[in-house]
């Protein structure tokens, strides 16, 4: 395994993306600085969850049912907060492990963050956990950054200049057979019974973290996600970020396109799909409005 300091990985960055203008797929943004600021406080997040996944010495405790809290989780929150929002200090704030207040609601751009998404994951010793970064501008998701420490993947997004997975631009698969599809389901839900149904229909993955499933769907490692389970934003907006700028598509269960920094941040469900699948994962679904 091949550990990414934030100073290798800013080598890196110059490298893959020449050292001027920070670039998404080969194309420019409006989002560059951001995007860049995004990329370095991921990785310093992520060498704070590797440290304790590989050490431990963590403690758990509990926010509720079936969601467990680390060290690491608060730890990762810290820097992540220090890094973007000392960069970027007009802009609003998101995260699982803050305290949330109206503030956001009034700025037009906002760091919607995951300091630890799949922590149940983490806690077992399944490398299938993230650092999961978004900004949204004016409720659309424009950027996305996913990094999984253990497995060195570094997933980066801008909403009309493409997606990178370590670098190297990626798209959604071209998946166009539900049959042949291969669809990320949640461990959880998958141990509870809930995808039975869907079952020889489709090809069923488990994996861990919500955002990396959506990271993984953006990089065309699989073709669709979806969950009827209700999400946070700080559990999606990364990911949706990512497969928008991959080609993708992601709506709830509804039909719609997910609006982010809502006052109610926890959205009933979400499809995510490479966009070929998207209208046959909607019929498979139980039966809803679809407008």
């Amino acid at each position: 395994m091949t550990t990414r300091t934030k100073d290798e990985g800013d080598l890196a960055n110059k490298s893959e993306h020449g050292a001027g203008t920070l670039a998404v797929g080969g194309a420019a943004s409006a989002y560059d600085r951001e995007l860049q600021v995004a990329r370095d406080a991921a990785i310093a997040a992520g060498e704070i969850l590797q440290r304790y996944f590989r050490d431990g010495g963590y403690q758990i405790d509990s926010k509720g049912k079936n969601n467990p809290v680390t060290t690491a989780d608060f730890e990762a929150d810290s820097t992540l907060k220090q890094i973007l929002r000392d960069a970027f200090p007009a802009y609003g704030w998101l995260s699982e492990e803050t305290v949330d207040n109206d503030d956001r609601l009034t700025r037009e751009r906002v760091w919607i963050v995951d300091p630890l998404d799949g922590t149940k994951e983490f806690i077992k010793g399944i490398p299938e956990f993230v650092v999961a970064i978004a900004l949204a501008d004016h409720g659309v998701p424009v950027m996305g950054v996913t990094y999984n420490p253990i497995k060195d993947e570094l997933f980066c997004g801008v909403r009309g200049a493409g997606c990178t997975l370590d670098g190297k631009a990626v798209t959604v698969s071209h998946t166009r057979a539900l049959e042949h599809a291969t669809i990320l389901a949640s461990r959880s839900e998958t141990a509870r019974g809930e995808w039975k149904a869907y079952e020889g229909r489709v090809i069923v993955r488990p994996i861990g973290s919500v955002a990396y499933k959506l990271a993984l769907v953006a990089a065309g490692q699989a073709d669709a996600t979806f969950t009827l389970t209700p999400k946070n934003e700080w559990d999606i907006a990364s990911g949706v970020a990512l497969i928008v700028a991959a080609g993708g598509r992601v709506t709830d269960l509804h039909g719609k396109e997910v609006s982010f920094n809502q006052r109610e941040v926890k959205t009933p469900g979400f499809v995510a799909s490479n966009g070929h699948l998207h209208a046959q994962l909607e019929r498979m679904l139980p039966a809803r409005d679809h407008k």
